[in-house]
């Protein structure tokens, strides 16, 4: 067999049962489906899906990659290849091994997200990104190649290790780079267009209220603002009629057209025309206005990180 032929065998073989894995994963969850265990399995799961991360569907493909890669390295290492139990080893090891540097790069990918964000510097966070991450791919690639190296064989790993395997690894690392930089706008834009086709219908649909066993829906310039009462939202409209629904304030800034409604505080959210202007007031807060023929009262406090907000939309 030849040695090409013998690693695709083995990615095959890999990448088969991986699947196999996630099948036979799935089966179990639904097996223990009654027990408490299933919140801590819906979490896992969940890493799948496309609302777990920004960069899906990372985790899929590099399941998938990291075992062709493995095997990839192999080929271009070693010039005699011989399908054997030895070759089975090298290739689970450095397969694991791939997946461990994988994941801590995933993590730091992560990390820089919340402390560095692209918006912050393009430029800043891509080279910053770039080199921690093959910076430490290659330290855990190295680290546990020593380490395994000492135990199984009592010697260091030679030195064409790091002149030639580590050398390839850190290509790999700047095509994984990559593919997560794609990742991110790719989800991005597709996040953003479909905001845009969302909120059109989002306008012109209204907000859904229910009264009796009725379910009507109010257009949002019939509305005078949304406020909370105890453990209950309330949509007030503008004759002053109310409709208590279950959805929180939260949920339905998701549903109403940004450029209509503002977000007061944790209690109100008001439509401009029910706005009549603001006044400033002690340690940058303001103090917006409302108009006498509502329920709202007269005043009602904006926090000085929302003011410039506020004030802005206004």
């Amino acid at each position: 067999m030849s040695p090409l032929l013998t690693i695709m065998v083995f990615s095959f073989w890999n990448c088969t049962f991986i699947d196999l894995t996630m099948v036979s994963f799935s089966s179990f969850k639904e097996y223990i489906g009654q027990y408490h265990l299933t919140n801590k399995i819906n979490d896992l799961m969940g890493l799948f899906s496309k609302k777990a991360s920004k960069y899906y569907p990372d985790i899929i493909i590099f399941l998938v990659m990291i075992p062709i890669i493995s095997g990839i390295n192999y080929y271009l290492t070693y010039s005699k290849i011989e399908l054997n139990w030895y070759l089975v080893y090298r290739y689970t090891i450095d397969t694991l091994q791939g997946y461990l540097a994988w994941l801590a790069v995933r993590e730091l990918i992560l990390f820089l997200d919340k402390k560095l964000p692209y918006e912050a510097g393009l430029l800043k966070r891509i080279l910053m990104q770039w080199v921690t991450t093959t910076m430490l791919g290659l330290f855990i690639i190295a680290a546990s190649t020593e380490v395994l190296s000492i135990i199984f064989i009592g010697k260091w790993a030679p030195i064409d290790f790091y002149t030639t395997d580590m050398v390839i690894i850190g290509i790999w690392f700047f095509f994984i780079n990559a593919i997560y930089l794609g990742l991110y706008y790719y989800n991005t834009l597709k996040r953003a267009e479909l905001k845009i086709a969302a909120e059109p219908q989002i306008k012109s649909d209204g907000y859904k209220v229910k009264e009796g066993k009725r379910e009507i829906i109010i257009d949002f310039e019939d509305l005078a603002g949304f406020y909370v009462d105890q453990e209950y939202s309330v949509v007030l409209d503008n004759k002053g009629k109310s409709y208590y629904t279950l959805e929180s304030l939260d949920n339905i800034g998701k549903l109403i057209p940004k450029d209509t409604f503002f977000r007061l505080n944790r209690k109100f959210i008001l439509n401009r025309s029910a706005i009549v202007g603001f006044e400033r007031i002690e340690n940058g807060k303001l103090s917006v206005l409302t108009k006498k023929d509502n329920t709202f009262p007269s005043e009602i406090t904006v926090s000085r990180d929302k003011a410039p907000l506020f004030k802005k939309w206004f």
